[in-house]
């Protein structure tokens, strides 16, 4: 989910919290179904209501917090995090890049389910100031008949709904997180991670399947319970149409494998020379190119950066038409990729992402081409239109 898409909450670590407008709904949905959960182990109305609220934020806590650990360590692997957003049927965590190495993955994938584990170890300890643990299990388990006090029912929702995320996100059916640790396993026992990525969809697709048709029967097998019926289906749904997407990606990686950058880029691009005043450049290149952009480059062809033509306006407009471009010319993020880098690790880059094209160099920082998003399409579809 895109961050426009969402109202951001705050921030935690420096990461921004979003939430979309329909976890607003799904949110006094779910206080409305632990009212009544919890009317049977509270005597008091007022008190269970009370309970249900803070059960229904703690469990949108539960959400955040998971997706924290797998943001935390994609940080520390060095990817960029854009932020985490809480939709309707979980959460989200959004970056820049993917993991690497077999080890990277797994390292991620089993952070957030590292933390439901925590979470539950900790409801559990706090839970046997209460009693018993057969005690706390009956409570967290709300067995007929039994009566308890409120922190200790809401010990143990916290601890039911986290085992309940827990085992559901272990299950080895991408895109869950226990989908992406089978793919970090299969990728290192193959060093494919495309055809990990294509084999942990199709569990994926087929565990969708069954979700969905598990809904469809609560739904008319007269079990009085329809909303679950319908919320399975909808995840269900989910499963379903992400793992046939991941598949679809992992199909074009495996085919774009050995292309590199080199074989497809424009080779003659128009650039920039550093030493260019920004009027020159200004009634030189920009005038009757329209482009938002052009590569600067030193004598020797060594790339500097980027000349943003919407700079370059901001700064004739402040008075300062001797600038080089080279003095304004920008490389952050850093929009280059080695030329001899594969297309499968373009695709992935923000400057493709972010621009639409990505400048290629070698190794001693010349700059050698442009990739851009069509000379990708006419090397993937040759008759695709230009």
């Amino acid at each position: 989910m895109q961050s426009s898409g969402s109202i951001k909450l705050g921030q935690l670590f420096g990461i921004r919290i979003g939430v979309s407008r329909w976890s607003l709904l799904v949110l006094f949905f779910v206080i409305y179904a632990l009212n009544g959960y919890f009317s049977g182990i509270l005597p008091n109305r007022t008190e269970a209501f009370i309970v249900a609220v803070l059960g229904a934020l703690l469990f949108f806590a539960t959400v955040v917090a998971h997706e924290l650990g797998h943001a935390l360590v994609a940080r520390h692997q060095g990817m960029a995090i854009e932020g985490v957003d809480l939709w309707a049927l979980g959460g989200f965590t959004r970056t820049r890049g993917e993991p690497q190495t077999p080890g990277a993955e797994f390292r991620l994938s089993a952070a957030g389910p590292a933390v439901n584990a925590l979470i539950i170890a900790i409801c559990v300890l706090a839970g046997l100031a209460f009693g018993s643990f057969r005690h706390f299990l009956d409570v967290a388990l709300l067995e007929s008949g039994l009566h308890a006090a409120a922190p200790l029912v809401l010990l143990g929702w916290l601890a039911l709904i986290n085992m309940v995320l827990l085992v559901f996100n272990l299950f080895p059916a991408f895109p869950l997180d226990g989908g992406r640790i089978a793919r970090a396993i299969v990728w290192r026992i193959t060093g494919d991670p495309n055809r990990a990525t294509r084999a942990c969809a199709r569990f994926g697709q087929l565990f969708g399947l069954l979700v969905m048709a598990g809904g469809v029967a609560l739904v008319v097998g007269g079990s009085g319970d329809v909303t679950s019926g319908l919320w399975f289906v909808l995840i269900g749904l989910f499963l379903t149409q992400a793992a046939r997407q991941a598949s679809m990606q992992a199909s074009v990686g495996a085919l774009i494998r050995d292309v590199t950058v080199a074989d497809i880029m424009d080779r003659e691009p128009v650039t920039v020379p550093s030493q260019t005043t920004l009027l020159e450049a200004e009634e030189r290149y920009f005038q009757d190119d329209g482009a938002p952009w052009l590569a600067v480059t030193d004598e020797d062809g060594r790339y500097r950066g980027l000349l943003l033509h919407e700079r370059l306006e901001h700064e004739l407009r402040d008075g300062r038409p001797a600038l080089t471009a080279g003095e304004i010319s920008v490389d952050s993020p850093p929009w280059r990729i080695d030329a001899s880098a594969t297309l499968e690790a373009a695709l992935r880059s923000d400057g493709l992402r972010r621009l639409g094209a990505i400048v290629a160099v070698d190794s001693d920082g010349i700059l050698r081409g442009v990739l851009t998003l069509p000379s990708i399409r006419r090397a993937m579809n040759p008759s695709a239109a230009l």
